[in-house]
C-alpha cells in the first residue's frame, strides 16, 4: 500500500513537473512572438521612413528653412531651434535635477513628508508630457509673460525631465558602497568633501547615462511644445532665448499635415535625422558610462 502510495505521488510529481515545463516553454514562445512582432513593425516603419526620406537628404536640406514649396524647404530653423531648446534645458535641467537627488539621497531625512515627496517625484514621471505643457503655458508664459519663446520651451521641458534626473541621480548614489562613505568620514573628511570627492566620481556613469537619456525623451517630445505656442512655421533661427522658436517634432508634425506628398517626403527625412540625433545620445551615454565604470575600482 505504501508502495503504490508513493509511485502515485511520484507520478503526480512528475506530470507538474512536465506541465510546469510546457509552461515555461510557451510562456518564452508567447514572450518570443511579442517581441518579433513588435521589431517587424518597427522594421516596417523605419523602412518606409528611409525609403521616403533618404533620398532627400543633402546639404541643401540643412540650409535651407520653411518654405511653402516643398522643394525649397529645409530643417535650418527647426533643427538650430532643436540645439537652442537642448541647450537651455542641459543648462536648467542638470543642475537642479542632480542638486535635488543629491539632497533627497544624502541629506534627506526619513519622514512622511519626505517619503510623500519621493513619491511624488516617482509619480511625476509618469505623467503624460501635455500636462507638462499646459502647466508651462500657464505658469511661464502666462503668469511670467515669456510668450511662446526658446526660454519657455525650455523651461517646459526641464519640468518634463526634472523627476526623470532626479529618479536616476538618487539610483546612482545608491550604487555607491557605504563603506566608502564611512571610510571618508573615518578620515576627518566632512560630509559634502565625502559626497563631493568620492561618492559624485563614483556615480558619474549612471548620473550622466540618466540626464542624457533625459534629454533625449525631451527631444523628441511635440505636446508640451505645441500647447505653450511654438511656431509651425519659422525661417529663421532664434538668437536669442526670448525669440520665437521651432524644433524638428514641430517641424516634422507641420509637414506631415500637408497634402502634398513632396512635404510627406520631407517630413521622412526630418524623421531620420531626428532618429540620428536621438542614436547618437543615447550611443553617447552608454559609451561614457562604459568609459567610466572602466576607470572606477572600489
Amino acid at each position: 500500500m505504501a508502495k503504490k502510495l508513493g509511485k502515485r505521488m511520484r507520478q503526480k510529481h512528475v506530470r507538474k513537473n512536465k506541465w510546469y515545463e510546457f509552461q515555461d516553454k510557451s510562456y518564452k514562445f508567447i514572450a518570443l512572438f511579442a517581441t518579433g512582432i513588435g521589431i517587424l513593425v518597427l522594421c516596417v516603419l523605419l523602412y518606409d521612413v528611409f525609403s521616403d526620406g533618404f533620398g532627400r537628404i543633402n546639404m541643401e536640406f540643412f540650409q535651407d528653412s520653411s518654405s511653402r514649396r516643398a522643394s525649397k524647404a529645409g530643417i535650418y530653423a527647426a533643427l538650430g531651434g532643436t540645439l537652442w531648446i537642448m541647450g537651455l534645458t542641459t543648462l536648467i535641467a542638470f543642475p537642479i535635477g542632480i542638486g535635488a537627488g543629491i539632497y533627497l539621497e544624502e541629506y534627506n531625512s526619513k519622514s512622511r513628508m519626505s517619503n510623500i515627496l519621493e513619491i511624488n517625484i516617482s509619480n511625476l514621471a509618469g505623467i503624460p508630457s501635455i500636462i507638462y505643457g499646459l502647466l508651462g503655458l500657464e505658469i511661464f508664459s502666462r503668469t511670467l509673460m515669456l510668450g511662446d519663446t526658446a526660454i519657455t520651451g525650455a523651461l517646459t521641458l526641464s519640468l518634463l525631465i526634472l523627476p526623470i534626473i532626479i529618479v536616476s541621480t538618487r539610483e546612482a548614489l545608491k550604487t555607491v558602497p557605504y563603506n566608502l562613505r564611512e571610510a571618508s568620514l573615518a578620515l576627518g573628511a566632512t560630509k559634502w568633501q565625502t559626497i563631493w570627492y568620492q561618492i559624485l566620481p563614483a556615480s558619474i556613469p549612471g548620473i550622466v547615462t540618466g540626464a542624457i537619456l533625459a534629454i533625449s525623451r525631451a527631444i523628441g517630445e511635440t505636446a508640451p511644445l505645441i500647447v505653450i505656442g511654438a511656431a509651425t512655421y519659422i525661417t529663421s533661427v532664434p538668437t536669442w532665448p526670448t525669440e520665437s522658436f521651432t524644433v524638428l517634432p514641430i517641424q516634422i508634425f507641420y509637414w506631415i499635415g500637408k497634402p502634398q506628398h513632396d512635404f510627406q517626403v520631407n517630413a521622412a527625412a526630418a524623421i531620420i535625422i531626428l532618429l540620428a540625433i536621438t542614436f547618437i545620445m543615447n550611443g553617447a551615454a552608454v559609451y561614457l558610462r562604459y568609459r567610466w565604470q572602466k576607470k572606477i575600482k572600489w
